[in-house]
């Protein structure tokens, strides 16, 4: 068992490692500021529309300029994009404690945007590429584990500084900074751009011609099925995101204006909620072994689940629970969702980080949706309002992806089956044959 062990642990590749470090102190970091950047927006006199397209605009830079990154990090190297965005994030968090005016942290949202759009093609394709075939969900749900985990308890650490220091953001948004700096000597010294090997060829060769034998008659009387274009995968994550971030972005504010809650009593719901996230890593196992489908309608179901609970019960504890659920619903999407961008855009090796820019531009156009459309239908409906809304459009996000899932499935020559090949041998590739 000892042994085992060892040898699953050696097998893990130290840039996965170094990247979810790198996703744990980043997101620590944010986490101060997602909490504190909407209170101290209240604070300079925004209203609620204006602080939902605050809190967007790092995301509508990011959808513009994505693709871009992408490209940049096909030709520039994944790691030295990744290097960069990480230093000028940093930047971010220091000009957050030296603003003062609105105009200035509008200005501050954009820089941050740039650097999401440097990041993540670059830090998706880097896992896509060195998380092992039979578990890119694991590799992602390990990451956006981390990178949950410590958003909650940045955001609770935020919620108690404010209470204890009476609300001195500028505190806050320097210890952002101190924690958004540390990732760089990680990523400098234990990532690698460059894959790992691959399977020997004879290995690889009798793989192929198994394969081909097994499900050849199968894909002969099917006939060629059309994949869904990496545009309809965008959408899918534009859907999904729109539903979750339509009240997640706006959540300090829905507690403490709406509920009565107080800042520290808000952080304390983050940190409890918090810890559910540690089942990603289970949720990524059963998208890489049961079903990737099953794993991804779970976030919609959570929405609805957790809209019925926010509008039946607007308390301490009817908050704790539904941000809980909203959290396992995060948890399980984010690893599926990882390894279908993998899925989609593996077979374009050259211009991988940029199509995993143009999904990722998807998801953050929901993210950017979620709030706006939020914000407006508070002030105008009030919030009730907001929450029906919500499980409406998770019902659209469960019927699409059930729809794309299985065009995509379709589209996909059969698997290789241990039965398939037990029933009907394979003949011995020629380099097995020989005895090579």
């Amino acid at each position: 068992m000892k042994q085992r062990f060892r040898t699953r642990l050696g097998s893990v590749d130290p840039s996965i490692v170094a990247i979810v470090a790198e996703g744990f102190l980043s997101r620590l970091s944010f986490g101060l500021i997602s909490f504190a950047l909407p209170l101290y927006a209240l604070s300079l006199g925004l209203g609620l529309t204006e602080i939902g397209f605050l809190l967007s605009l790092n995301l509508v830079v990011a959808i513009t300029l994505k693709p871009l990154g992408g490209f940049i990090a096909d030709r520039w190297g994944l790691k030295r994009t990744l290097t960069a965005s990480i230093g000028l994030r940093s930047v971010v968090s220091l000009l957050f404690a030296l603003a003062r005016v609105p105009w200035q942290i509008y200005s501050i949202r954009s820089i941050h945007g740039v650097s999401i759009s440097l990041r993540d093609p670059a830090v998706n394709t880097l896992i896509a590429e060195r998380g092992g075939k039979k578990a890119i969900a694991s590799s992602f749900a390990w990451y956006q584990t981390a990178k949950s985990l410590a958003g909650s308890i940045g955001r609770a650490i935020a919620g108690l500084l404010l209470t204890l220091t009476a609300s001195n953001f500028s505190m806050i948004f320097f210890i952002s900074f101190v924690l958004s700096a540390l990732p760089l000597f990680i990523v400098l010294r234990y990532v690698r751009d460059t894959a790992p090997a691959q399977q020997p060829a004879a290995e690889a060769e009798a793989e192929v011609v198994a394969a081909a034998y097994a499900n050849g008659r199968e894909q002969r009387d099917r006939g060629p099925q059309p994949k869904p274009s990496t545009a309809s995968f965008a959408g899918l994550g534009f859907v999904v995101t729109a539903t979750a971030y339509m009240l997640s972005s706006l959540f300090p504010i829905f507690a403490t204006e709406y509920v009565g809650l107080t800042e520290a009593e808000t952080g304390m719901i983050y940190l409890v909620s918090s810890l559910v996230v540690i089942s990603g890593p289970v949720f990524g196992w059963l998208s890489d072994n049961v079903s990737q489908r099953l794993v991804l309608l779970t976030r919609s179901v959570a929405n609805v689940f957790s809209s019925l609970v926010y509008i039946v019960w607007p308390s301490f504890a009817g908050l704790a629970v539904g941000r809980t659920v909203d959290e396992v619903g995060k948890a399980a999407f984010r690893p599926a969702w990882g390894a279908l961008m993998a899925q989609v855009t593996g077979h374009n090796k050259k211009g991988r980080a940029r199509a995993m820019g143009f999904m990722s531009a998807g998801e953050d156009a929901g993210e950017v949706a979620g709030p706006i459309l939020a914000g407006f239908l508070w002030s105008t409906w009030g919030i009730p309002v907001v929450l029906v809304a919500r499980m409406m459009l998770a019902v659209v996000a469960e019927v699409y992806t059930v729809r794309l899932t299985r065009a995509l499935e379709a589209s996909r020559p059969p698997a290789l089956s241990r039965n398939a090949l037990w029933k009907f041998p394979p003949p011995e590739p020629p380099a097995v044959r020989d005895g090579a």
